[in-house]
């Protein structure tokens, strides 16, 4: 199951970091912080901050260098307009595909449970 895991969230957790920025500005640890915290036990910071370059070569973010008490500035990510636009295609995107999944799963409990009888 992991393995499915991780290639179902490899297509959404751009999203998944978007809809986190939308709430508030942050950086990568306190991303990936989150992500955990919320059951998402095996996100590798590597990822996420592999993930913010690329919404940031996007035009998605707006980054803010802000000096840290340990080591160098960090770099806190804010969603600007272009990043609310993609998140809101993005949820528009999962309400479709997560309607016409459950009419499957649907479909199929019945079917199953019809077979059972």
């Amino acid at each position: 199951m992991a393995s499915q895991m991780t290639e179902m969230l490899k297509g959404t957790l751009e999203g998944i970091v978007l809809a986190i920025l939308a709430e508030r500005s942050a950086y990568g640890y306190e991303i990936t912080t989150w992500l955990r915290d919320a059951g998402f036990a095996d996100i590798a910071e590597g990822t996420v901050y592999a993930l913010l370059v690329r919404v940031e070569q996007k035009g998605l973010v707006d980054v803010e260098k802000v000096p840290s008490e340990k080591g160098p500035p960090r770099k806190v990510y804010t969603l600007n307009a272009q990043g609310r636009d993609q998140l809101a295609e993005f949820w528009r995107t999962w309400s479709f595909l997560a309607e016409r999944i459950e009419q499957l799963h649907h479909t199929n409990s019945t079917t199953e449970t019809n077979e059972g009888a």
